[in-house]
């Protein structure tokens, strides 16, 4: 029984000392995340087999250098040469008026109280419209200026020098749709005013709030197009105010996919969604918004200040075989100058280390209790062998 108790002491011991050991370089067993800026930088290197491929810490330099980044080029309006001359072309299910001056038997042959929808003559779905005198013509696909030619030649034959006007009394064929994050969705008519995306939008009443400007697709005849609205809106650039032509779909996206992470030693780790696609980094940190959304209200974030490490804020973007890492030292409180003029993008990741001292107390949080219980055994241990 002796031996038994006497080895038991001697693995407690050693035991112990192992745990020392391990103690003593032990800020590897700590909780949580860190950032390792080695593996990171070789696996860059390796992926994109560049050689100064590195951190980049946030100086005024590079934000010079960010700053003179070419934007995506925009796109151009496809139909910006036919909206220079442009006409409205009838299509089937319009409503045409057709005037005869001096003939107001063929003006408003079902009497002059009706409105000009009722009095006039739709354009059936094969393209084509009945008229007195001139029969079956065809005009879908005619300006009225062409369908006012072609009805004045046939009248002619009947009425001599007929002056005759024609107009569109009612837009029912040509439509455009507006549809996602816009106040309501709408179906709009193309009529003889040239209808463009700005109008398409003001006619669905606008954005939510919930809409990204810099989400707009076009969808025409197979393909998508993708407008800038936000320049637009903002910067007055005219040539994305794009001419809508019959078919057109225009969407709105949310701005769901535009989120930036924020997790380590902050107040609260959270997603925060970028308004109107820009965020800084310090926005990133602290928190943007109103308190109608809690994951942007001002308030809630900034650096957990017993813990965090300022001079180790990261910001890390793209892919994760060669991301773009940079560093900030904030450790001196103008630094956050910087990171109110480092732009964030979608998807980017911000990560603040803690202190080499706060995972040392994380590890003793964690390990002490086990060396107190282990402890305990061997003082039973001794006692017991001291009794003997």
């Amino acid at each position: 029984m002796d031996g038994h108790f006497l080895g038991m002491g001697a693995d407690v011991r050693i035991l112990c000392a192992m745990l020392g050991l391990g103690l003593l370089s032990g800020c590897f067993l700590a909780p949580g995340m860190r950032m390792k800026e080695g593996a990171a930088v070789s696996r860059g290197r390796e992926t994109t087999k560049d050689d100064d491929f590195d951190v980049n810490d946030i100086t005024p330099d590079l934000l010079k250098k960010l700053a003179m980044e070419q934007p995506p080029p925009r796109m151009a309006d496809p139909l910006a040469a036919e909206a220079v001359n442009y006409e409205y072309r009838v299509a089937p299910y319009d409503v045409i008026m057709v005037t005869v001056w001096d003939h107001p038997e063929l003006t408003t042959p079902t009497g002059q109280f009706r409105s000009p929808e009722e009095n006039g003559n739709r354009v059936t779905a094969d393209g084509t419209v009945f008229y007195p005198y001139v029969g079956v013509v065809q005009v879908a696909g005619k300006t009225v200026s062409e369908i006012r030619k072609v009805l004045a030649d046939r009248l002619h034959r009947v009425i001599t020098n007929p002056q005759v006007d024609v107009r569109v009394a009612a837009y029912r064929g040509r439509r455009a749709q507006v549809t996602g994050e816009v106040v309501q969705p709408a179906t709009i008519p193309v009529t003889d005013v040239p209808l463009r995306l700005q109008d398409a939008i003001a006619a669905a009443r606008g954005f939510t709030p919930e809409a990204d400007w810099a989400n707009v697709t076009l969808s025409r005849d197979g393909r998508t197009y993708r407008p800038n609205l936000q320049a637009l809106y903002e910067n007055g650039d005219l040539s994305q105010n794009w001419l809508l032509k019959d078919g057109d779909v225009i969407n709105v996206g949310d701005r769901s996919h535009n989120k930036v992470f924020v997790v380590g030693e902050v107040r609260q780790q959270t997603a925060r969604v970028m308004v109107k696609g820009r965020m800084t980094l310090a926005e990133a940190i602290y928190g943007t918004g109103s308190a109608a959304a809690p994951n942007e209200a001002g308030g809630q974030g900034g650096l957990e200040p017993q813990v965090s490490n300022p001079g180790k804020i990261y910001v890390i973007r793209g892919d994760f075989n060669a991301p773009k890492i940079y560093k900030l030292d904030a450790r001196s409180a103008d630094a956050m100058l910087l990171a109110t003029n480092f732009q964030m993008k979608p998807r980017d990741v911000v990560y603040v280390s803690a202190y080499a001292v706060t995972r040392w107390s994380r590890v003793m949080t964690q390990i002490v209790p086990t060396v107190n219980s282990l402890w305990q055994v061997y003082d039973v241990v001794e006692r017991e062998r001291s009794r003997r």
